[in-house]
């Protein structure tokens, strides 16, 4: 039996790894699965999966988690410490599904066990992704990427030498408005944005999909964990998002992954490493789907995509600046103080700020350090929203 634990056990891909290990119980020996408010759900699934102890993030919901677990074998705890004490008990494999830069002290904590992690929060390899890959390099640690577009990546490059690859391409669907009038943009309301063509996913991630502030977040994880330049990292728009991602070789060869919008494929991949199993997922029909649709993306229309290369070329720790203001203009967005174009505006500001601010950027890596500079972006992004609500 393999030891697992799921932080963010009540998000779109903690609730499809659970699908995939109930599909197989006697096989997993579940440690602890983390969440933050849904507490019935968090609680159904740490009893289902006779887990050893289930965490939330809020301190306040503690009772409620000890109310619902009652009867059961299942400890409760609270708070972040928690969900980092969590992430440190022995187990074979884990999935980092927090959203958000919360995500990263617990995978830190996971790979300094020597933890094989299964990274669905990109977020820590945008904030820190020097720190994430040396820590997991000092303690023997392996990281699998569990974004669709890593994955693909990471499964086409499988026995190729690295130093052939010219170039990466990842796609993105566009989201909710790939075929709105640019001048409508602003207009777009929270319910419209929050309502993805292809994939079901979280609203956040699915808001972030439609400004393209995921892609661009993408092309940062793409940069970090492959070590490849900005230069040789493209991003297409492809609408029917069933290739998630091609690898182009030096001898003009391009190696795609094709499969449906299902993130079991992705997750199914990390847990069984290196084997492959029978998941459940659709078997594409490509007579039927008869065509694939690629676009280069209008980055007056998404400028998120030139942001995260300014990122990249600055260096340091920027990655933790942009991520810091991102999450900072989404809430402003969800709490309508400002509107969905106003989004990038800020995070651009932010960006501008820290640059002017070097010393920040060029500090030591550190947990404490990156913790740092996120809470000082954040404050600048909401100072750019606060400036904008008037």
């Amino acid at each position: 039996m393999r030891r697992v634990s799921i932080l963010g056990a009540t998000g779109s891909i903690g609730q499809n790894t659970i699908d995939l290990i109930l599909r197989d119980p006697g096989a997993y020996d579940v440690v602890a699965l983390t969440g933050a408010g849904n507490i019935a759900r968090l609680a159904k699934d740490a009893i289902a999966l006779d887990a050893e102890i289930a965490v939330t993030a809020h301190d306040h919901l503690l009772g409620d988690l000890r109310d619902a677990l009652r009867g059961s074998n299942v400890k409760a705890a609270a708070g972040a410490a928690a969900i980092t004490e969590a992430a440190s008990r022995p187990a074979d494999w884990i999935m980092s599904a927090i959203v958000g830069a919360a995500g990263l002290a617990p995978g830190l904590a996971a790979l300094q066990q020597g933890t094989n992690l299964a990274l669905a929060n990109k977020e820590s390899l945008v904030c820190a992704g020097a720190l994430v890959l040396n820590t997991a390099r000092d303690h023997g640690a392996h990281i699998m990427p569990v974004d669709s577009e890593h994955s693909a990546i990471f499964q086409a490059m499988i026995g190729e030498d690295i130093g052939a690859v010219e170039r990466i391409i990842i796609t993105a669907s566009g989201g909710a408005f790939r075929d709105w009038p640019i001048e409508k943009l602003a207009e777009a309301t929270l319910e419209q944005a929050s309502q993805h063509p292809n994939w079901a996913m979280g609203q956040r991630i699915t808001i972030d999909s439609a400004s393209m502030f995921n892609k661009a977040m993408e092309v940062i994880e793409t940069h970090e964990y492959f070590s490849f330049p900005p230069d040789q990292i493209e991003v297409l728009v492809h609408p029917q998002s069933m290739v998630h991602a091609l690898v182009g070789f030096n001898d003009g060869a391009l190696m795609a992954h094709v499969g449906p919008p299902d993130m079991r494929h992705a997750i199914g991949f990390a847990l069984h490493h290196p084997q492959r199993r029978k998941l459940p997922v659709e078997r594409l029909d490509l007579a039927a789907i008869g065509t694939f649709e690629f676009h280069k993306p209008d980055e007056t229309r998404w400028p998120a995509l030139r942001l995260a290369r300014d990122t990249m070329r600055a260096g340091g720790m920027m990655g933790a600046v942009f991520n810091a203001a991102k999450e900072a203009a989404l809430d402003g967005f969800i709490a309508g103080q400002i509107n969905f174009v106003q989004m990038a505006e800020v995070v651009e500001d932010t960006l501008t700020a820290f640059d002017a601010s070097s010393g920040h950027i060029a500090a030591t890596m550190t947990l404490d350090n990156v913790l740092q500079i996120d809470h000082l972006a954040r404050k600048a992004a909401w100072d750019a929203i606060h400036k904008r609500a008037g």
